[in-house]
């Protein structure tokens, strides 16, 4: 399977890009997000991509992040949602807002993608809530960029000691995997769009009651916490 491209970016349509490899042209379908981030045609351009294989054809499809090639894998796991209905909600939404929408059930954001209706949209949250955790962790913890400007991983001390210029955040107490697990869970549940106090509590409450609890156990646990009583 090929798993990233790396070259020069030929061309630019609608929908996909021409990238030359040593000599040889890929063809990259992407999202309308993705097209717009990258650079003009002539420019070294790198994008992780999953290929689709078909009875009568192949394509490639192109991604910024492994987190936004794990979410479309993910999406099209569920039923009515092809490869390109997946590269739909991905381009309006973006990695995560995937994750929130899926995440705090809201089928109302799922329905902004061209095509999706409300029965899939349900469909795509009843299916995912359970798993979208895992790759919550994954895009907390700072999944690298195929362009290999990495964004790096926030280390469990940085949330305690805030980050540009925000307010300290509590994590819960330990070292080593554990702290990171706490860290990332924090970081899932910020972008989610919970707040710092609640977050940190929810998370630590979870880690005492469960201490070697991974990243994705953490987030399961805080939001069952986070979610509305009654």
């Amino acid at each position: 399977m090929i798993g990233k491209i790396a070259g020069l970016l030929d061309y630019r349509a609608s929908d996909h890009v021409l990238i030359d490899v040593q000599g040889v042209g890929y063809v990259v379908f992407c999202s309308e997000r993705t097209l717009a981030a990258l650079p003009p045609p002539g420019a070294p351009v790198a994008l992780f991509t999953e290929l689709v294989v078909r009875e009568d054809l192949l394509q490639l499809y192109g991604f910024t992040t492994l987190a936004e090639r794990e979410w479309h894998r993910l999406l099209t796991t569920v039923q009515g949602v092809g490869a390109k209905a997946g590269l739909a909600i991905l381009g309006v939404l973006g990695a995560e807002g995937v994750a929130r929408a899926v995440a705090l059930g809201d089928v109302t954001a799922i329905r902004q993608a061209p095509g999706v209706g409300p029965k899939l949209a349900e469909r795509v949250v009843r299916e995912l809530k359970n798993r979208a955790p895992t790759l919550m962790a994954m895009g907390a913890a700072g999944a690298r960029p195929a362009t290999g400007t990495a964004r790096a991983a926030l280390p469990a001390d940085a949330a305690e000691a805030g980050i540009a210029g925000e307010p300290p955040v509590a994590v819960p107490a330990g070292g080593g995997e554990e702290a990171q697990a706490a860290a990332d869970a924090l970081s899932a549940l910020l972008n989610l769009g919970y707040g710092q106090g609640e977050a940190a509590s929810a998370v630590a409450e979870a880690a005492g009651a469960a201490p070697e609890a991974d990243a994705a156990g953490l987030i399961r646990a805080a939001l069952r916490q986070l979610a509305p009583k009654g």
